[in-house]
């Protein structure tokens, strides 16, 4: 499609080891870019916010060619680790960036999307906003207990896909998000599995570190007394065990790769190693998904899965040999976040959505 004369949002989507940018108009993308950024490059950085001068200025380099006879009405960017928040469309504002600077709430590759929307919308006169970030919480008191005070239990998802596919869903099922219950499983790097009653993520296993399944590279739920010896063996620093469960974990651990599709190369070649790695790993997905079907009390309209690891045919037929019984069984693969991030400005834009403001923690 030929940009020239066009209007649309800026969208920008930083991941671990790449930097997504795209503009859309309230249709389709008219352009998409996706920088990936090589492992010795990135690992040059202590922390991963000292990244952003380096992200900024392959953007700008990238930017200065692919805006021309773009006219711009705002800037997207994903949402970061940030307080406890709502859903919806936030204005970035200097206590945003002010928390994401100081990494207050985690150091991740999301908390630069943000900051970088906030760049290039000053540089443009423009505003800036992030859509449902990865804190959006909508927790009961009693999905915080964890069984130690100490402990809370935190709401962080892939909060920005599981809303958008389940507008999705929703619209198969001929519904409003807002009037159905979902059970949403996002299985990408991370997995997010989590029950969404009436648009609203009340309960979910924590992606990064906490509880739910084992991913292809992270730990999930660990049995407590095994772990707590583990972390006392002096084998490993806090920060190794913390990267350990992070993201050496999982089918990483198992069989030496997070490579879903190497993993069921694998499997069809008769590797019965990585047939009962992956097999345990669907196991324990489906039974995360059964809790959720618990919190929402039976009342389910749909199961739905979603994120990278969905275009496996093998992986959907298992989820749905599973879960199926529950509700109606959709695959929605991939992610559709540069896609949810231009809808939610445009909701805003348009009158149907009022910006909701970011306030720090006093």
């Amino acid at each position: 499609m030929n940009p020239q004369d066009k209007t649309g949002i800026l969208v920008i989507n930083p991941g671990a080891t790449s930097t997504k940018v795209a503009i859309f108009d309230r249709e389709e993308a008219l352009l998409r870019d996706n920088y990936q950024h090589h492992s010795d490059e990135i690992n040059k950085f202590p922390r991963v916010i000292d990244q952003f001068d380096y992200r900024r200025q392959i953007l700008e380099e990238r930017l200065s060619s692919i805006l021309k006879g773009i006219r711009l009405l705002a800037v997207a960017g994903r949402g970061g680790p940030l307080k406890p928040l709502e859903g919806g469309t936030y204005l970035i504002n200097q206590a945003m960036i002010n928390d994401l600077n100081s990494i207050k709430y985690s150091d991740h590759a999301s908390n630069h999307g943000a900051l970088l929307a906030h760049y290039f919308a000053e540089k443009l006169s423009l505003k800036a906003y992030v859509v449902d970030p990865v804190t959006v919480d909508n927790f009961t008191d009693l999905a915080r207990l964890s069984g130690l005070p100490e402990i809370e239990r935190k709401c962080r998802s892939h909060a920005l896909n599981i809303k958008a596919t389940g507008r999705i869903a929703a619209e198969k099922l001929g519904k409003k998000l807002e009037d159905i219950n979902l059970i949403v499983l996002h299985l990408g790097s991370g997995f997010s599995i989590c029950p969404l009653q009436s648009g609203k993520i009340v309960d979910v296993n924590d992606a990064l570190l906490g509880m739910g399944p084992y991913s292809v590279n992270r730990a999930g739920a660990m049995p407590i007394g095994a772990l707590v010896k583990l972390c006392f063996s002096g084998r490993y620093t806090e920060n190794e065990i913390l990267k350990k469960l992070s993201g050496e974990s999982g089918l990483q651990a198992y069989i030496g790769t997070s490579d879903m599709k190497q993993a069921l190369t694998r499997i069809e070649s008769g590797d019965e190693e990585a047939e009962l790695a992956v097999e345990g790993m669907l196991y324990q997905v489906a039974k995360e998904a059964g809790a959720c079907a618990a919190v929402l009390k039976g009342k389910v309209d749909g199961v739905v899965l979603t994120g990278g690891v969905a275009h496996s045919v093998y992986v959907v037929e298992r989820l749905r040999e599973y879960l199926s019984f529950l509700a109606p069984f959709m695959a929605i693969p991939g992610e559709f976040e540069m896609e949810a991030l231009s809808r939610g400005v445009y909701r805003v834009l348009d009158g149907k959505e009022e910006a909701k403001i970011y306030r720090q923690d006093e």
